[in-house]
């Protein structure tokens, strides 16, 4: 039995890497990188209206914030993880939500706010009722992949394990927070802005 674990396991192995180059060979060819194949693939920055559902996916984090905010913020800093520690982005984004829809919040697939984001903006702020004013259940690519959340638009992120805002939710998330813990991480199916 040890033998054939050991055998499935080198097979798994070759499978998962063999899976593995051809998605970074997509990823690069989509994002137009000419990166050195040990350099592995570049990061993927989606933008989701959730008033229209449209949604767009960008090389550089700069070209996601200037969709999400209908080209009002064009210089958006290169890496997710420099906005996130930018006090000047905040307040700029912050300033311009008032012109049209609203950045509500920007999801990271790893902790630190690194690597692909998700970020989603609906068509207001969040009200601080007490209640959830905006839900978005996750496509297939974004289940069960958030390690990292940054907050906007005066909204606090509710995360939950199942679709429709089901199950057990942690939150609230009410300040950028770098590593969302145990209980969610890689684990929101569905999320909740209030």
């Amino acid at each position: 039995m040890a033998i054939r674990n050991k055998h499935r396991n080198r097979l798994t192995g070759a499978v998962l890497a063999l899976t593995t180059g051809l998605v970074c060979t997509v990823s690069a060819q989509s994002a137009g990188a000419d990166e050195p194949s040990d350099a592995g693939p570049a990061a993927r920055h989606c933008v989701l209206d959730a008033s229209t559902g449209e949604r767009a996916c960008f090389g550089t984090f700069t070209e996601a914030m200037d969709r999400a905010t209908d080209g009002r913020v064009t210089d958006a800093p290169a890496t997710p993880r420099a906005a996130a520690t930018s006090s000047a982005f905040r307040a700029e984004t912050e300033a311009e939500a008032k012109a049209g829809d609203v950045i509500q919040g920007t999801f990271f697939s790893d902790p630190g706010f690194s690597g692909d984001t998700l970020t989603i903006s609906g068509p207001s702020l969040c009200e601080k009722d007490g209640w959830v004013n905006w839900q978005y259940d996750l496509g297939d690519d974004w289940k069960n992949r958030i390690s990292s959340v940054q907050p906007w638009g005066n909204c606090a992120i509710w995360l939950y394990p199942e679709p429709d805002l089901g199950g057990d939710r942690d939150g609230p998330f009410d300040e950028n927070t770098a590593d969302v813990g145990q209980m969610m991480n890689d684990r929101t199916q569905s999320i909740g802005f209030s």
